[in-house]
């Protein structure tokens, strides 16, 4: 036979394009168009449906960046129409190549509820499945003029304040029609089965027998006539799509989902109305397909929908009672997790999965975070805690040089918690179930022979819209369809009990998911960061000093509503385009301004429990709510300072700078302003490599090859410039308790003043450096090369710390060049460390080299600024604080308390005399995380802690107030079947027996 496949693939890709898709609609009657542009701002409903509108026509402009235009749509279906399918076709101007990254639009009835949105691939609305001749259709649509923001060019138009006010769109169409049912229907039927063809072997008969059924339909159309021929067409083609899947092939679970990122390219005030128009969407396809699930992850998103659509909202809450509707993931949002704080992400699961509960009734078993940027290895343990048994991701699909080896595999955490993980071989969470998808998820699966399934997120996604008919169609005709992997609709739950049935000795993944890619996503938006890190600790003290005065203080109120409010507020910020810096300038100009908001209400609060804790007086006490004693200050009390350690020397060094002294450190600083020693005086030797400077602020080109915000490039590397001219250096303090020196420096544009200080009885330096930052696409290090044989270094992340070779003797570990850490990073030899902490800064590199004196240089740098241009052109312009510290002799131990005391600074306020802790734990490698009151009002106290260092601990709880109870809790504050905390004894100790790593949450009941 000859060789005709390609002659019959262009007749219908030709075909489908010009004759039968266009026909799906046919017998076009044009609707009477009105507009009415809301100023500024998105309006309510209300107003948009009672403004004066005035006229328009097909093909005019509309919509400058950012704007809503409100469009009135009326007309009547035509009489001979009667009995007819009618669907109206509104294209407001689409791009079919973007859905969710560019206009849509929400219908309105008159009355103001929602019928359905409109997008690319879902420009229709039904008017009826029989229509009536004479029914009177009006609608109003509420579009927004969202500007395209994909292109990866620096653009201004990221926020309304800079973006221009010309139209962006043209109104491209509004019609009644006829929807031509048959027709629809042959279009799904040849896309299926093209799709499936080309991805089979010429070799295989399948792909000839659907090859010729396809050529039999295009036979049986008439071109002139698509609607009266395509029943004729469908039946040429019945065999082939009748023909089951051979008993062998791999099974796709298929989740209805629309990935929406709740703020990336648009602001957070647009994804409230993006969610809305996503779900209207998404419960009208329930009510046409009972069959149809659909996944949606982040509490905050449906939160948005109770605000604001509330009549939405029951309608999901009725389909969520179906089972149609499935809330997953159980967090606030999806949030990063690389650099959201241990308790915060805590928070996200409590909140999230207590809205889910609170709402509808429903334990989400699920942990959904298909998009963040790497996934920490304390999340196992944080996973288990709260409730949850899966875990699902994607993302790690997109690493640049190591493909993961599982598709379905157990993640254990740093504390040895297993928690049973998918990884959708399909490699997308916006899958259109095509062929093409479809074959690669059964291609690419990496469990063959022992597991037989997958997961497959569809419907469009990142900026919305979800799936559509289209989808299901594909669905429906792969359930079982020869050559293709068996397609079932069905929820998430389902296909983790089935794989996990099937797999229960999957292989083991340790330690974290660490993403070979978005690595520039630890440092971008240095205020974005700082504001989280900040509020996180402005949260732990409101929360220890407003439970303990509502514990000691009569009357005094526990604040529950706002730090509930404010909680969320930051959970929101956490989010995997926002706290990562990738998103548009509006985002991130805004949450400026929210953090700096929350700073001065949670200053507030802390303000108003410490003064209720203190009473009246005149005595000057100091409140520590870092979970360590320090200078005399108990934990979590307060009291009077010590006495400082010996006196604090500044003098000249021998060929320019200073050498700063306090009987433990010894600083020199030399005349470029750098520091070239730090010696530990009682451990008798020095912390920096010989000949080198430590201190010194280098800076990189970065231009990375895609993503500017996102990434950075190991060849970033290979071009960098020292910062060592001086303009000026001074002593800027010298006294017995501390000495600093000022350095001030210029380059480019920008100029940085750096403060070294050395402070009595201190076994840390402490650098404060402020950057007046006006570079582009540079990359701003601050370098400490430490001489220390180190083979690993530690980096905390949340509720203890993981290591990473220092070495490159893998391709996975020269991936790593460049790493998270929390509020510090520490490198030692057996008996002597080294830490090097910070206030607010995530991103880190370590290098190691061998000198020629046979020693080795291990240098730590911390990644200080960044300036992409896109998607925010203005990445980190302008005034920057930055505070890190340097501390020789460090344990691990060291460096947990180091850093939490650079984090969490003293509060000095007076009063009556000192305030006894509300709880202390007698083992400092037991770190009390977070200490509240309880969330059901009880007034129970809940405490949450853990082991620090990585081995066991024996500790004794003690309660400054009576206890009738002490019962270890999950995340979300319930017992929990676990031996960790024992019973407390009549003076109100608790004992405690922690395994490396472990959190615990123990509930205190007060008498």
């Amino acid at each position: 036979m000859h060789d005709d496949r390609s002659i019959t693939e262009h007749r219908l890709r030709r075909v489908l394009k010009e004759r039968i898709k266009p026909a799906v609609h046919s017998r076009p009657v044009p609707l009477t168009v009105e507009r009415w542009e809301a100023p500024g701002e998105p309006v309510p409903v209300a107003e948009g449906l009672a403004a004066r509108y005035g006229p328009c026509a097909i093909g005019d402009p509309w919509g400058p960046a950012w704007g809503t235009t409100w469009f009135k749509v009326t007309g009547t279906v035509p009489a001979d129409w009667a009995g007819r399918t009618v669907e109206a076709v509104l294209d407001l101007g689409f791009d079919r190549m973007m859905p969710g990254f560019q206009c849509e639009g929400l219908v309105h009835r008159a009355d103001g509820g929602e019928i359905k949105a409109l997008n690319p691939y879902n420009d229709w609305v039904r008017v009826a499945d029989r229509a009536e001749g004479g029914e009177r259709v009006e609608w109003y649509v509420e579009a927004a003029s969202n500007p395209v923001l994909v292109d990866h060019a620096a653009t201004y138009e990221g926020d309304r304040l800079t973006s221009g006010d010309q139209p962006l769109y043209r109104l491209a169409r509004m019609d009644l029609t006829v929807f031509e049912t048959e027709v629809w229907e042959l279009v799904q039927d040849l896309e299926v089965l093209y799709d499936l063809m080309i991805q089979l072997d010429t070799r295989e008969a399948r792909r000839h027998e659907i090859l010729r059924a396809i050529g039999s339909a295009l036979d049986a159309v008439d071109l002139a006539d698509v609607p009266g021929t395509a029943a004729a067409a469908r039946a040429e083609l019945a065999g082939v799509l009748a023909a089951p899947a051979g008993a062998s092939a791999h099974r796709i679970s298929a989740v209805g989902h629309a990935h929406i990122d709740s703020a990336w390219l648009w602001p957070l005030r647009e994804t409230v109305r993006k969610v809305a128009r996503t779900t209207s969407n998404m419960v009208n396809l329930m009510d046409e397909h009972p069959e149809f699930v659909f996944a949606m992850s982040q509490a905050q998103q449906l939160d948005w929908i109770k605000t604001h659509r509330p009549e939405l909202f029951e309608r999901v809450k009725k389909k969520i009672a179906d089972g149609q509707f499935v809330p997953v993931g159980g967090m606030w949002v999806e949030s990063d997790t690389n650099m959201v704080g241990g308790e915060a992400m805590a928070r996200q699961f409590l909140y999230g999965k207590k809205f889910f509960l609170d709402e509808f009734g429903i334990e989400t078993n699920n942990v959904w975070l298909p998009d963040s940027f790497g996934y920490t290895a304390a999340m196992p343990q944080i996973v288990k805690l709260s409730g949850s048994r899966w875990f699902l991701t994607q993302k790690i699909s997109w690493s640049q040089v190591n493909p993961f080896p599982h598709h379905t595999f157990w993640w254990e955490g740093i504390d040895g918690t297993r928690v049973f993980t998918h990884f959708p071989p399909v490699d997308t969470y916006n899958s259109d179930l095509g062929g093409a998808q479809l074959a690669h998820a059964a291609r690419n699966y990496r469990e063959k022979g022992r597991g037989s399934r997958s997961l497959a997120p569809f419907g469009w996604g990142d900026g919305g819209g979800g799936p559509t008919r289209e989808h299901l169609a594909r669905a429906k005709r792969q359930r079982d369809l020869e050559g293709s992997p068996k397609v079932r609709i069905e929820r998430p739950d389902a296909f983790f009990e089935k794989a996990r049935a099937e797999y229960e000795d999957a292989p083991v993944w340790a330690g974290e998911l660490y993403l070979e890619l978005h690595r520039g996503t630890y440092t971008s938006q240095a205020k974005t960061k700082q504001g989280n890190r900040r509020s996180e600790s402005l949260l732990r003290e409101a929360e220890l000093w407003a439970a303990a005065a509502a514990v000691k203080v009569p009357g005094y109120g526990y604040p529950y509503e706002d730090l509930e409010r404010i909680w969320k507020t930051v959970l929101l910020h956490q989010f995997h385009d926002i706290l990562p810096g990738s998103s548009i300038a509006w985002v991130h100009r805004e949450a400026r301004a929210t953090y700096a908001r929350l700073r001065e209400e949670l200053r507030g609060i802390t303000l108003a429990a410490q003064l209720a804790l203190a009473g009246e007086g005149a005595e000057e006490l100091v409140f520590n709510c870092a979970p360590h004693a320090r200078r005399g200050v108990p934990a979590g009390g307060a009291g009077r300072p010590a006495e400082a350690g010996e006196p604090v020397t500044v003098e000249e060094r021998h060929g320019g700078g200073h050498v700063l002294a306090n009987g433990r450190l010894l600083v020199e600083i030399d005349g470029r302003g750098l520091i070239v020693s730090v010696y530990d005086l009682e451990a008798r030797r020095e912390t920096l490599a010989p000949g080198s400077a430590a201190n010194l602020l280098q800076i990189h080109p970065d231009f990375p090859n895609m993503w500017d915000a996102w990434d950075i490039d190991a060849f970033y590397r290979n071009r960098v410039t020292d910062l060592v001219d001086l303009d000026a250096m001074e002593v800027a303090q010298s006294g017995p308790a501390a000495a600093t020196v000022r350095v001030t420096r210029s380059f480019g544009s920008s100029t940085a003043v750096q403060a070294v200080t050395l402070r009595a009885g201190s076994r840390t330096v402490d650098i404060v450096t402020d950057v007046d930052w006006h570079e582009t696409e540079k990359f701003l290090k601050a370098a400490f090369p430490l001489d220390v044989k180190a083979e690993r270094t530690a980096s905390e992340t949340q509720f203890g710390h993981v290591y990473r070779a220092t070495h490159t003797n893998t391709s996975w570990e020269a991936a790593k060049f460049e790493i998270c850490a929390h509020r510090w990073i520490h490198a030692e030899e057996p008996g002597w460390g080294i830490a090097l902490l910070n206030d607010s800064t995530y991103g880190h590199d370590v290098t190691r080299d061998v000198r020629p004196d046979g020693g080795q240089t291990t240098t730590v740098r911390l990644s200080l600024l960044r300036a992409p241009r896109y998607p925010d052109p203005e990445t980190d312009q302008g005034a920057h604080t930055l505070r890190f510290s340097l501390a020789p002799g460090a344990s691990i131990g060291d460096a947990v308390r180091e850093g939490h005391a650079l984090n969490l600074p003293e509060r000095t306020v007076t009063g009556a005399g000192p305030v006894a802790p509300l709880l202390c734990v007698d083992d400092d490698a037991v770190v009390v995380e977070s200490v509240k009151l309880a969330e059901d009002r009880s007034g129970d106290v809940v405490v949450r802690l853990y082991e620090s260092r990585g081995g066991r601990a024996s500790a004794v709880l003690t309660a400054d107030f009576p206890l009738s109870a002490a019962v270890e809790s999950d995340l979300l504050e319930r017992p929990l079947a676990g031996s960790a905390v024992g019973a407390p004894t009549p003076s109100g100790a608790v004992p405690l027996t922690l395994r490396p790593f472990q959190i615990v949450t123990v509930r205190l009941h007060r008498v």
